[in-house]
């Protein structure tokens, strides 16, 4: 029996199946960090991929927290309200549940859209702004440095974390989850590479991740109790084990993290360094979630080119990960999981408008969702 079809728990969220839909940045909000009509389409699409779960898009808790000036925010009521209204008519159509992945970008925000190609928007620009980080180093040479946060604007980051997070459980998303990964602001604060404090949030490796402890805490204390919240990390900035944040120090993370009630660990890794030297190929992000599954005992998704059924069967049936993320693969085949389900023999419910199509050599793949 296909495991990658087997329910899940991530704390009190049970899912159908081990298929997540992994954070991809659309760059389609309006300029004020509110959703549009591609949204509504895109997640109207997910929500009937028969996938377990769906997390959206990294989603702002500052406005210069953004990636670039056409993401998607949670700083504001009104985005909260408009998010809202969008998951209730989402949720008209299919019970998959959906997350939100709450970040700040810090030194790698005020950019214009990746398809544009222009890079980073000078803060004095009418779309740029003034970008934060742990110190004043750029990420890539011909950045403007960031403005290195002072505690008082680090204690502002992690209340808007929090209140962003309980923004979300008021729109209706059923899990959080925390951006801590991919170079932007809290990942900033773990890596040698990026932090230069001598303070209390540098140095050591108790101080650097201390960030993300103290915006874990506080969002959890913004929400329900038991409300589901994971976290996703870069496992390696790709800079060598002992020049920048290093595989053995998010084995640390990860068990810090569940000791404060992080419900999963997402592992990823990259995008600390310009000059990161990634071996790309596929799994190679896997055997990072394999290592930090020995430490934790909470769901450790893996990540990163993985594109095929039984590729991603192979992952749980060796134990490497708990749970399988599909984020380009996805985009590309938005029906990716019916067709690993026909592919592992197993069955996957979708709405019944969909029956019919059930190819004629599948007799059981196809269930309805509305004989739950």
């Amino acid at each position: 029996m296909s495991l990658l079809f087997q329910p899940i728990q991530f704390g009190q969220l049970k899912l159908n199946n081990k298929i997540i839909i992994a954070p991809m940045c659309q760059y389609s909000a309006t300029e004020q960090g509110e959703v549009t009509y591609w949204h509504e389409q895109q997640w109207a699409n997910y929500a009937l991929s028969g996938a377990g779960l769906c997390i959206i898009e990294a989603t702002a808790v500052q406005a210069q927290g953004r990636i670039s000036y056409a993401d998607v925010g949670l700083w504001n009521d009104m985005q909260g309200a408009q998010i809202k209204a969008l998951l209730q008519k989402v949720k008209s159509i299919s019970p998959m549940p959906f997350a939100v992945q709450l970040a700040h970008a810090g030194r790698k925000a005020s950019t214009d859209k990746p398809w544009l190609g222009k890079g980073q928007i000078a803060p004095d620009h009418d779309l740029g702004w003034q970008t934060v980080s742990s110190s004043e180093v750029p990420f890539n040479t011909n950045d403007v440095a960031p403005h290195a946060l002072t505690i008082d604007e680090i204690q502002q980051v992690i209340a808007d974390f929090a209140a962003a997070a309980k923004r979300a459980v008021d729109a209706g998303f059923d899990l959080i989850e925390v951006h801590a990964a991919h170079g932007y602001l809290l990942h900033q604060f773990m890596s040698p590479l990026s932090n230069q404090r001598t303070d209390q949030y540098g140095g050591c490796f108790e101080n650097r991740i201390r960030l993300t402890l103290e915006v874990l805490n506080a969002m959890k204390a913004a929400v329900p109790a038991d409300y589901p919240i994971g976290v996703r990390i870069s496992a390696t900035d790709w800079m060598g084990e002992t020049d920048g944040w290093n595989l053995a120090e998010s084995v640390g993370l990860a068990k810090a993290l569940q000791q404060l009630g992080a419900v999963y660990i997402h592992v990823s890794s990259g995008g600390l360094h310009a000059q990161q030297q990634i071996k790309l190929g596929a799994n190679y992000q896997v055997p990072f979630a394999s290592e930090i599954k020995k430490h934790v005992n909470i769901p450790v998704i893996a990540v990163g080119l993985i594109t095929e059924p039984q590729q991603a069967e192979d992952i749980l049936q060796n134990q490497e990960a708990d749970a399988i993320g599909l984020a380009r693969a996805i985009l590309y085949d938005p029906r990716w999981p019916w067709h690993a389900a026909a592919a592992l023999g197993a069955e996957i419910e979708i709405a019944p408008q969909y029956l019919r199509c059930q190819p004629h050599t599948l007799k059981n793949l196809l269930l309805s969702l509305s004989k739950k």
